[in-house]
């Protein structure tokens, strides 16, 4: 008989999905800080961000096969205490070089529990539960973004950069500790373990499927958005507007406040709406936020207000369709729930670091290249959107003939 989870699981189950922005935003109000303490140029101290979100895009394309195979307990352990360790390093670090070998190996073991935290879920829980199941978790995930930019602002003002991954390290500890009492390995058992000579079909397969790739690049470019227009904020807010790191901790909130209100109303509206109805919603919203902030700042209104409100829309926009776009692409293929996942995962990070980096490269103390990859990602975003719902509706046209 399967177990049920109980409180414990469910809250163990959302502390791991704050290992992402721990791993990610919190590094956000450092830019500026890192920049000048170690002599880097714009595009160094991007890459210090962009190299997480690449090392956690390709350790989750790992991390979700692994599961399929040994199981998600031990895979997720094994990521948690790689967490810790690229903490510890990040918060010794004394150059460049020690930073980014931080920053990676911090990624790759933050990337099982992004990878893995929706599997589990689904084997859990249940398909049927699974986009309400995603939404709430999706909800506690926000919490990393809200507290991670205000403590790391306020951490960096009091008692200096290295104090961030010092707090990291605390949290990544009871996180983990929690995932070890709480965390019961979920892997069906009438799924074998063992290694597969399929990995390489099963990725094929998982491709083959049009709404699959549709899903998975639409919450990516979506991701994409969202990302560079934190990502420039902390340029624009230290840079051209001289606020303190504190104020941008606050002011930042109100992206990860918009993501916690479209996961709720992607929490309440379940499972009444189609995968496919909900994505096409939250990208054309995104797009929309994108015009409303570009038209702001080249007009000239180069205020916090002007930055970050057309950014709570950004995230809302996010909040609502990925859910459904997760739910809708582990629903391809059920038994290699955990590869889909995966995937999902590693193209979503994979795509967010290009557009940030390709920031970075652009970046010239101008809005223009915040305009430009945010409006690129965002048209991108929903024309994915746009081909997942008409190869629904292919779909059901050959099912009816």
């Amino acid at each position: 008989m399967q177990r049920q989870p109980g409180p414990m699981f469910a809250l163990s189950l959302a502390s791991i999905a704050l290992i992402g922005p721990l791993a990610i935003h919190i590094y956000l109000p450092l830019i500026p800080a890192v920049k000048a303490a170690l002599g880097l140029t714009d595009s160094m101290a991007q890459l210090m961000f962009s190299i997480a979100l690449f090392g956690m895009s390709f350790a989750t394309l790992v991390w979700g096969a692994l599961s399929d195979r040994y199981g998600r307990r031990p895979i997720l352990l094994s990521g948690l205490a790689l967490f810790l360790v690229g903490s510890l390093l990040c918060a010794a670090a004394g150059s460049v070089e020690t930073l980014a070998i931080g920053r990676l190996v911090q990624a790759v073991g933050a990337g099982s529990g992004a990878a893995l935290v929706r599997s589990i879920a689904r084997d859990a829980y249940g398909p049927e539960r699974l986009v309400k199941v995603i939404a709430y978790l999706t909800m506690f995930y926000t919490l990393g973004p809200m507290i991670a930019p205000i403590a790391g602002g306020m951490l960096i003002d009091t008692l200096g950069w290295r104090s961030v991954f010092g707090f990291s390290v605390v949290i990544g500890a009871v996180i983990t500790l929690g995932a070890w009492t709480s965390i019961w390995e979920t892997k069906p058992k009438t799924q074998a373990f063992g290694v597969s000579p399929g990995v390489v079909r099963d990725f094929i397969s998982l491709f083959a499927n049009l709404r699959f790739t549709c899903f998975v690049f639409q919450t990516a470019f979506n991701t994409g958005a969202f990302l560079v227009a934190a990502s420039a904020s902390s340029f624009l807010m230290k840079e051209t507007l001289h606020r303190p790191a504190t104020e941008f901790g606050f002011w930042f909130f109100l992206f990860p406040l918009g993501f916690f209100t479209g996961n709720f109303v992607s929490s309440r509206v379940g499972s009444r709406a189609s995968n496919e109805a909900m994505v096409l919603t939250g990208a054309t919203l995104g797009l929309l936020a994108v015009a409303v902030q570009s038209g702001l700042l080249v007009a000239g209104f180069l205020t916090p207000l002007a930055i970050f409100l057309p950014g709570f829309f950004i995230t809302f926009s996010q909040g609502i369709s990925l859910p459904y776009g997760q739910a809708g692409a582990m629903a391809t293929i059920p038994r290699i729930a955990g590869t889909a996942s995966g995937i999902g995962v590693f193209v979503q990070n994979l795509v967010g670091a290009l557009f940030v980096q390709l920031y970075g490269v652009l970046a010239d103390g101008t809005i223009w290249p915040m305009v430009f990859a945010t409006g690129l990602s965002a048209s991108l975003g929903l024309m994915c959107a746009v081909f997942a719902a008409l190869a629904r509706r292919r779909d059901l046209r050959s099912v009816k003939a």
